[in-house]
């Protein structure tokens, strides 16, 4: 046989020998499958993709992120762990919410994981039961045009909303979902729900704008198609950092207190990949991530001791928090849902 015969020949046996072994090491059912983990993310995309992509080249990873939208935060990627009970897809839930974090725990969908990243954080924002943890707040905060509105004019309480001189001049987002479902439970459960259903009558006389998210209530001020506006301080911070005529006041300090939203991050129950959804919370909760997400235009409050917080943002040790029973505002959702419903005609 000639020699380039024998060389063309040599190759093609060579190339089969690499395919076959490639062929039976992937047949090989002891070969280690790679690692994954899914989790459902409330959180903006935008400051929450980047933490995930972060732990995904640390730890070899691959991280499935399943994202809710700006309409429905939270309440969608709840309802469909509920429907997905029976054969769970996800592993973890990252809600940027505290309200149906609770409403999954009471109907059995998460599983207990206590994190030794927790270590450090305020008791009231762990779950006794180990169901939940709390880490890098945000705050519900009333913004206001700086053009069309002095500093010493802007209200100063979620109550002044209904003053007529705000008639026609004041957004909110869909009370029905997200953090202001959140910010509507708290306050129901605190301050009752004669006083709140009065509040939110005198909001529908007033003609307020419902809309389809907390950023559209910032594009709304910021634009000055409405004076004031109901949202969080990662939406505002936005606005701010782009130079835009916005600022935020910190709402009922002097009464209720402020509220302040903390991330949570669950376990789910009868996860596919356990183990790998139990790093994943623990870099979650890790003083790194609080700093990153302190960094970020999400400007959160890191709930870890020492760790920097955000700039644009008031440190939590210089207001009064409102004093809340996570567990009980939990409880009001679906009945407050319901009232809200019928008073603004949702």
């Amino acid at each position: 046989m000639p020699y380039r015969y024998r060389t063309a020949l040599g190759v093609a046996l060579a190339a089969f020998t690499v395919v076959a072994l490639a062929a039976c090491r992937g047949s090989d059912p002891g070969a280690q499958a790679p690692r994954t983990v899914t989790i459902y993310v409330s959180t903006d995309r935008v400051f929450s993709e980047p933490v995930l992509r972060a732990y995904e080249r640390q730890s070899g990873v691959t991280v499935n992120a399943v994202y809710d939208t700006e309409e429905t935060k939270s309440t969608g990627l709840a309802n469909r762990l509920l429907a997905e009970q029976a054969r769970p897809q996800a592993d973890v839930f990252w809600s940027n919410e505290p309200v149906r974090t609770l409403v999954l725990k009471s109907r059995n969908a998460l599983a207990p994981y206590r994190s030794p990243n927790a270590e450090g954080i305020p008791t009231a924002l762990v779950d006794t039961d180990g169901f939940w943890t709390g880490f890098s707040a945000r705050i519900r905060v009333i913004a206001y045009n700086t053009t069309l509105v002095k500093a010493a004019d802007a209200p100063t309480s979620v109550f002044d909303l209904t003053d007529p001189r705000w008639r026609g001049q004041v957004a909110i987002a869909d009370p029905r979902f997200g953090s202001t479902s959140f910010h509507v439970a708290a306050l129901y459960a605190a301050a009752g729900d004669e006083r709140m259903d009065a509040f939110f009558r005198g909001l529908k006389a007033n003609d307020v704008k419902i809309v389809d998210g907390n950023s559209v209530v910032r594009d709304l001020v910021a634009r000055g198609e409405v004076k004031v506006g109901l949202t969080d301080t990662d939406d505002v911070n936005v606005a701010i950092e782009d130079g835009q005529p916005i600022a935020m006041v910190l709402p009922d300090a002097a009464g209720l207190g402020v509220p302040v939203m903390p991330n949570m991050v669950s376990l789910i129950a009868n996860a596919p990949h356990v183990e790998e959804g139990q790093r994943l919370i623990d870099y979650l909760l890790s003083r790194d991530v609080e700093e990153q997400l302190a960094r970020s235009e999400a400007v959160q409050i890191p709930l870890h001791a020492g760790v920097p917080g955000p700039k644009n943002v008031p440190a939590i040790d210089t207001f009064t928090p409102m004093t809340l029973d996570f567990t009980k505002a939990a409880q009001r959702v679906e009945d407050v849902t319901g009232r809200l419903a019928g008073i603004l005609g949702l």
